[in-house]
């Protein structure tokens, strides 16, 4: 009898987990419709923004080394002559729809984010829930932050350096549109899931997996790690590996501090 009442708990937390599922399927699925009704808009005004040379970014760079006397590329950023190719039939219809399944996911995060504290929060006691309240704004708070430094830092820095490089004047630049909205994509989310580093460490240290200890002596490591994933979700420069790993050795600095704050709680409360 306990074991049927066992398997039908069971069975139940996986109806409930399917229903969560399909929610937050529906919500990206709704914000991805918006975003592929309004895709002429969304291209213009946000994907291919960096393609303007008023481009925010682009005149605070360059009013910045104006400001030193220094001479910068960013103020003579030109990308009129640079038409994105579409070469296959399908090309602009498939990736107006990834776009916006991608744009879907960034845009509903914090109600996917609900939606994971919905489900897991039965199981948690009202201690726990009261201290982890603001676990859904501090969340999205670190992801939208991600989504700003990689649109208006990374992206437009990463633009301007690959449109302009070239080996010889024999090969012409000449780029996709799947390549352009490729890299701005993965840029936007790569970036952003990496800014909840100190989210993962707190859930971490409070199973017991991590401890501020061990944070600290593997800090070299993490260097190493940290630079990887970089070159991974950035393009081939150092530059944007760079500006993409000091915000996120910053972030593994803050998740030491608050590693360590979860210890003295669970100590604090184990007395």
């Amino acid at each position: 009898m306990a074991t049927q009442q066992k398997e039908m708990s069971f069975l139940g937390h996986l109806e409930e987990l399917r229903w969560h599922l399909v929610r937050s399927a529906s919500a990206i699925f709704i914000f991805a419709i918006i975003f592929f009704i309004f895709s002429e808009q969304v291209y213009n005004h946000f994907l291919l923004a960096h393609l303007k040379s008023d481009f925010f970014t682009y005149q605070l760079f360059c009013d910045f080394f104006n400001l030193f006397g220094m001479e910068s590329d960013f103020c003579s950023v030109n990308f009129a002559e640079k038409k994105l190719q579409s070469i296959k039939v399908t090309s602009q219809l498939m990736n107006s729809i990834w776009s916006s399944f991608i744009l879907g996911i960034i845009v509903s995060f914090p109600y996917l984010l609900w939606e994971i504290w919905r489900f897991v929060s039965p199981g948690l006691t009202p201690n726990e829930i009261k201290r982890s309240r603001g676990f859904i704004f501090i969340a999205s708070l670190l992801f939208f932050i991600g989504v700003l430094f990689s649109f208006y830092v990374i992206a437009p820095i990463s633009i301007n350096f690959l449109y302009n490089y070239q080996i010889t004047d024999a090969i012409e630049n000449s780029f996709t549109l799947e390549s352009h909205i490729g890299l701005v994509t993965n840029m936007l989310l790569g970036v952003s899931v990496l800014f909840e580093l100190p989210v993962l460490i707190y859930f971490l240290t409070k199973i017991g997996l991590i401890t501020p200890e061990f944070l600290k002596r593997y800090r070299k490591h993490a260097l190493v790690v940290v630079l990887i994933v970089a070159a991974i979700i950035t393009p081939p420069d150092v530059a944007s590996q760079v500006i993409v790993a000091i915000p996120v050795l910053i972030l593994y600095e803050v998740s030491i501090t608050v590693s360590r704050r979860v210890i003295k709680n669970q100590e604090k409360n184990a007395k």
